[in-house]
């Protein structure tokens, strides 16, 4: 950047991404000191390196505004467990259900996992049963991401939120995320100026 371009000449690109041409070095230098503007080399490994007239801490900051919005908005792929035996009280199976559509509803899959015991294990097709029924109530939510397969005394079935279920789970968390900041500001503006020192005082 600037003096430290070591390059005789160089590829000239203007503030607004117009083609200056090819120009020597102190001229380019020449012609960013008059803009008040940074000498940046863009592709540095050109013959000559191309380089562009920009406001370089204006740049950095702008980036690292979108590279914290990008990290904000990726949000993390989370699997949930949620275990039921084939013979599940009717009760249970609607809190456990309520819990499912709940880790769907925040965006996150969920394994779910039937423990077969004892003779049950003769039993197969009350799981695969139970699972079915499962996701055919939870089809506004989510889908099978990995339909049910039996491994070793258990059967389990992976199911993942549907895209726009996802997307609504981060939008929420993001607009939880913006208002938690506005919250502090209006903390930070309401509360007293710590310089004007304890009530009663002067500072005399």
């Amino acid at each position: 950047m600037n003096e430290q371009i070591r390059a005789r000449e160089v590829r000239l690109v203007g503030p607004e991404g117009e083609q200056v041409g090819i120009v020597p070095l102190e001229r380019a230098l020449q012609l960013a000191a008059d803009v008040d503007l940074d000498l940046v080399e863009v592709a540095p490994m050109a013959r000559p390196p191309v380089c562009k007239l920009m406001d370089f801490g204006k740049f950095k900051y702008e980036s690292a505004l979108k590279a914290r919005e990008a990290r904000r908005n990726q949000q993390q792929t989370v699997i949930k467990e949620m275990k039921l035996r084939p013979k599940i009280d009717p009760h249970d199976y609607e809190t456990k259900k309520g819990h499912v559509m709940r880790f769907l509803k925040a965006g996150d899959k969920v394994k779910v996992t039937i423990m077969f015991r004892g003779r049950e294990q003769s039993r197969p097709e009350l799981g695969y049963r139970l699972l079915r029924r499962l996701e055919s109530e939870i089809t506004d939510l989510g889908y099978v991401e990995a339909a049910p397969k039996q491994d070793g005394r258990n059967m389990i079935m992976v199911l993942a939120p549907h895209r726009a279920t996802k997307a609504a789970a981060a939008a929420a968390t993001a607009a939880r995320g913006s208002g938690s900041s506005r919250d502090r500001d209006s903390a930070v503006e309401a509360s007293p100026d710590a310089a004007s020192g304890p009530a009663g005082t002067t500072g005399e």
